[in-house]
């Protein structure tokens, strides 16, 4: 029986693939692949990927993906950061967000988490990383939902500052005084 599969592998790999006699080859196919130019490369990596389907809309790399249409007649041209919320669905943003009172980097790691976690109870996905004892970055997949998100944070008393497409957002004020409190907590 494995015989008959094999048999049957070989009959289908040598009808299925194309031979070409010297003459036929283009002269770049000709060299030994040790010769081959970055030129060269580039078109039998073409050659290779001629018969493969395209990747779906989904798939594609975000700067290749279509931008999503937008409806410039819906948008109130009067409210700016409406308009840059609704031009940055789809695409990816950084917002970078500073815990105020110079907290430690344990500290700043709590409160992130649990700025990180609120967000995600309102479907806002965002990923978060630490930079600094006192800052840290949140990312979001679809960058509509980062304006969402800086009316939360903002609203937070440990914030300082939110950076949002270069705009700087101040948090509540802290109470400087407990901060030896909130530091143990």
């Amino acid at each position: 029986m494995k015989c008959l599969y094999l048999i049957i592998l070989v009959c289908v790999t040598l009808t299925s693939a194309k031979k070409y006699n010297d003459e036929e080859k283009p002269a770049w196919a000709k060299k030994d692949i040790r010769d081959f130019s970055d030129a060269d490369m580039e078109r039998l990596f073409d050659q290779w990927e001629e018969d493969e389907d395209p990747l779906p809309e989904d798939e594609l790399p975000e700067h290749l993906r279509k931008p999503p249409s937008l409806d410039l007649t819906k948008l109130d041209m009067s409210n700016p950061e409406s308009v840059l919320q609704a031009t940055k669905k789809g695409q990816t943003i950084m917002m970078f967000v500073t815990v105020a009172n110079k907290p430690s980097r344990h500290r700043t790691e709590e409160l992130t988490k649990i700025w990180q976690s609120g967000l995600w109870s309102a479907h806002i996905q965002a990923e978060r990383y630490l930079i600094d004892d006192d800052r840290a970055i949140f990312m979001f997949k679809d960058g509509s939902q980062a304006w969402t998100a800086k009316e939360y944070l903002t609203d937070q008393d440990e914030l300082k500052d939110v950076q949002l497409e270069s705009q700087t957002y101040p948090g509540k004020k802290p109470d400087v005084k407990n901060k030896s409190v909130r530091d143990e907590l």
